[in-house]
């Protein structure tokens, strides 16, 4: 009977010692933090840039776009003909500058050169009328030949001299081809013209609506026949890549992250998976966490904004998507290729 007492006894000092170790044991350190947000992705409201009438929209609400791919067009009969105008307009001015800028032709130099000799034959003729008449008047004392028609004669030889200086200029800027100043403005309407051009091409691309990136058509907003202006998106894209958890940290917990810091994700879509990650971003400025925002710590608490970049290939995670954040105690270095903006 002493004996089984005295096992009791020892078995519930034992137990009393267990019990006592076990909670007065110190506090194992945590190997991560965790926190909630949701998951956020960038949109954008898709217009054309010009105003015209749509005339198709190619794809529709869910289809997976690649960066380039045309979405929509727009009505291009009345543009092309303006373009087609304004390369003529551009063709014709390109020749005059051509000709300027090649000056006269050796065959024109040669016409001018002809005409001066031709005014210089005239002028002499006209010098040899208007001496004849002096000297019969002189001879014949004004019987031969009037006054009247000596000055006649001179006046024929001031016209003929007048002819030779006029083909004497003519021939002189034939050689020198044509002023800088005519260049220059033939050169500034060719520049105004080509301006315009790409201006009207620009337009006609535009035309085109194109995917900025790889991205799924969130709404589909205009159809064909509807006016489009630079105010009224045709689509909303949601862009896959980057995907982030919008979360909120601790000012107690602050200290112990870092920007670029791995960290991994869940939902509760996919229970037994983590998505890979990193801390994109930390805020630098504290606020009240938002009541949208499960945490543990008090509403009223101040806590700090962070994103948390998620890989996500196979484009599992949606805009909204309630997720949980791991942040491991035990920095690690970010994802290779990878940028936090």
């Amino acid at each position: 009977m002493k004996r089984t007492s005295l096992i009791a006894a020892l078995v519930a000092v034992v137990i009393a010692g267990g019990l006592a170790y076990w909670l007065l044991r110190p506090a194992s350190a945590p190997k991560e933090i965790v926190v909630y947000g949701n998951v956020d992705l960038r949109q954008v409201d898709l217009p054309f840039n010009g105003t015209e009438r749509i005339a198709a929209v190619l794809v529709q609400e869910g289809d997976r776009v690649q960066q380039g791919e045309v979405l929509a067009r727009l009505d291009t009969r009345r543009l092309e003909p303006q373009v087609a105008q304004v390369q003529a307009q551009v063709a014709a001015q390109q020749a005059v500058v051509d000709r300027l800028h090649n000056g006269s032709r050796p065959e024109e130099i040669a016409q001018a050169r002809a005409a001066l000799d031709s005014a210089k034959a005239d002028a002499e003729n006209a010098r040899r009328q208007a001496e004849r008449f002096r000297s019969l008047i002189a001879a014949s004392g004004g019987r031969a030949a009037s006054q009247q028609d000596l000055d006649n004669a001179n006046a024929q030889l001031d016209v003929a001299n007048a002819k030779v200086v006029s083909q004497q200029k003519a021939l002189d800027l034939a050689v020198v081809g044509p002023r800088k100043e005519d260049v220059a403005q033939a050169e500034a309407q060719l520049q105004a013209q080509q301006a315009q051009l790409a201006l009207l091409k620009q337009q006609l691309a535009d035309a085109n609506l194109l995917a900025p990136s790889d991205a799924v058509v969130r709404s589909r907003l205009m159809e064909p026949g509807e006016m489009a202006s630079p105010q009224k998106p045709v689509f909303t894209l949601a862009i896959t890549d980057p995907k982030w958890v919008r979360a909120y940290i601790s000012e107690t917990d602050l200290g112990k992250i870092r920007s670029g810091e791995v960290a991994s994700i869940g939902v509760d879509s996919f229970p037994h998976r983590r998505f890979d990650g990193w801390i994109g971003f930390i805020s630098p400025v504290a606020e009240f966490t938002p009541k949208t925002v499960q945490t543990e710590e008090l509403r009223t608490s101040l806590v700090y904004e962070i994103r948390v970049f998620v890989k996500d290939p196979d484009d599992q995670l949606r805009l909204g998507m309630p997720a949980t954040v791991f942040l491991p105690l035990t920095p690690g270095p970010p994802p290779a290729g990878k940028s936090a903006s």
